[in-house]
């Protein structure tokens, strides 16, 4: 349930409130807006009555959240959440593309992508530093070493940086070096993972899983957030389908859905949605134009020789493209890039 205070609470009868709520063994999450407080109380699933807390004083009315997903949930936070990330505003008015490689392959190849895509228009760099790879053969990533070179790469382009982390125990290791925590959709539902990153006070991007329900992912993503850790992104990648055209199935619809439901911001990742470089800046467009609050773009200067996704990555002058396009249309959405 969700305890609204009146506009005029004082800081008293707010800290009242929650002491209230903490004895009966709940969880206070505070969402304090432009015009009143609104306390959360996360817990188990114990029947409590409404007017526990409604006769309380400051408390203008108390209202039970029918989603699974509390923290999460728009009735919770009415206000759009806005992260900064090393002075990048993510989930605003203001768009924010991420792009970068698939893979960290060398040196070289990284920093001619940073500096590529910084050019283009780009305002994250990502790099998979850890790569899970659904054959055993396939390159892996060169870990620290890719962190490192992740970390020289944002020295020299002032770009922050995300990258994947795949497993509880590599968490500091990645927290040290990156400014977003990845989480993949393969991990969508590794729940010590998901209560890891929940412990950091880093960002963290939350991809869908290939055969996760909407309703899923967000309890996924309820898990970090009830880890205290309430900077979470959101990102729509594709789902499996009877579909074999392309790589996976870009759920459009998943995003306007999400905007509805969740206060937390919303990407696309048309890279991966589609498996194809040709369709990339078509579905990234559709997906800013359903109301994402920005992209994940795979680019590569020499994507014939990618180590891998290839297949799916732009030239840097094909997302520098992408990005003028998303200019003149961000203006008629209400947008700026």
């Amino acid at each position: 349930m969700i305890i609204v205070m009146k506009h005029n609470a004082t800081p008293e009868q707010i800290k009242d409130v929650v002491s209230q709520v903490e004895t009966f063994g709940y969880k206070a999450h505070l969402s304090q807006g432009t015009e009143r407080t609104i306390i959360g109380v996360v817990g188990d699933d114990r029947p409590i009555e409404n007017h526990t807390f409604e006769l309380l004083s400051g408390v203008d009315k108390v209202v039970r959240i029918l989603q699974p997903f509390k923290l999460a949930s728009r009735d919770f936070h009415p206000e759009n959440t806005v992260i900064d990330v090393r002075g990048v505003p993510v989930g605003g008015q203001q768009l924010t593309m991420i792009a970068g490689p698939c893979s960290v392959e060398s040196r070289s190849q990284l920093m001619e992508t940073a500096h590529a895509v910084k050019e283009a228009g780009a305002t994250i760099l990502r790099g998979g530093a850890f790569k899970p790879r659904s054959s055993p053969y396939s390159f892996q990533g060169l870990g620290e070493e890719g962190l490192e070179m992740l970390a020289e790469a944002r020295e020299e382009t002032g770009l922050p940086v995300i990258t994947e982390v795949m497993s509880p125990e590599a968490v500091p290791l990645v927290d040290k070096y990156a400014d977003i925590l990845q989480i993949g959709a393969r991990n969508v539902q590794n729940y010590a993972l998901l209560h890891a990153v929940g412990r950091t006070r880093t960002p963290v991007f939350l991809k869908r899983g290939l055969m996760s329900t909407v309703h899923e992912w967000l309890m996924s993503a309820e898990y970090i957030l009830s880890g205290g850790n309430h900077q979470v992104m959101l990102c729509e990648r594709g789902i499996r389908t009877f579909e074999t055209a392309t790589r996976f199935t870009l759920d459009i619809n998943a995003i306007p859905l999400l905007k509805q439901w969740t206060h937390l911001p919303v990407f696309g990742d048309p890279s991966h949605g589609t498996g194809k470089w040709e369709l990339v800046s078509a579905t990234g467009k559709a997906c800013i134009a359903a109301g994402a609050d920005g992209l994940m773009i795979e680019v590569h200067p020499h994507p014939e020789t990618a180590m891998s996704d290839g297949a799916q990555s732009l030239k840097p002058e094909k997302f520098g493209q992408l990005v003028a396009d998303l200019r003149l249309l961000a203006p008629a959405l209400g947008r700026t890039l």
